[in-house]
């Protein structure tokens, strides 16, 4: 079975529910290239969603699927559970967020019944941005250099429920 049918059954399984699976499936590994170029990337600290390139912020768009960009900044008012008190506020909201040159690499927290937390590495460059990886992330991360481990030492997890 390939992986990319593990990780469809996987996400049949938990059906879609993040907290309704237990164990997630080990991550994709990076190719040793990115990895060793992600290693050592100096990451210099984002502190707003507008402080990201647009790219990227057109990236993090299209990965919610939202018509808006749906993240607030670090410490705004954002929808913080699963009982809607507020529809204008945003279900995700930045922790913290750093870029080089060509990377950004974004942690953010996103609301629900039981609140989860996520990382996405994404490649940038003025022409072309994508996503390059992300999933689910270990709660209280405290610095860049945290997000940079998590992801680089597998404890990012996927599939993501974004």
């Amino acid at each position: 079975m390939t992986r990319h049918a593990q990780l469809l059954i996987a996400i049949a399984l938990c059906g879609g529910a993040a907290a309704a699976c237990r164990q997630a499936p080990e991550p994709l590994p990076f190719s040793a290239d990115v990895r060793d170029h992600v290693q050592a990337e100096r990451f210099q600290v984002v502190t707003s969603v507008r402080g990201l390139p647009l790219g990227v912020r057109d990236a993090l768009q299209k990965l919610f699927e939202s018509p808006t960009l749906d993240i607030a900044d670090p410490g705004a008012e954002f929808q913080a559970t699963d009982h809607v008190v507020d529809p204008a506020l945003p279900r995700r909201r930045l922790r913290m967020a750093g870029c080089s040159v060509d990377h950004c690499l974004v942690y953010y927290e996103r609301a629900g019944f039981a609140p989860t937390w996520h990382a996405v590495l994404i490649a940038w460059t003025p022409d072309v941005t994508e996503v390059e990886w992300g999933g689910m992330a270990p709660a209280g991360l405290r610095s860049v250099d945290d997000v940079r481990h998590a992801l680089l030492t597998g404890a990012v997890k996927a599939p993501a429920f974004w």
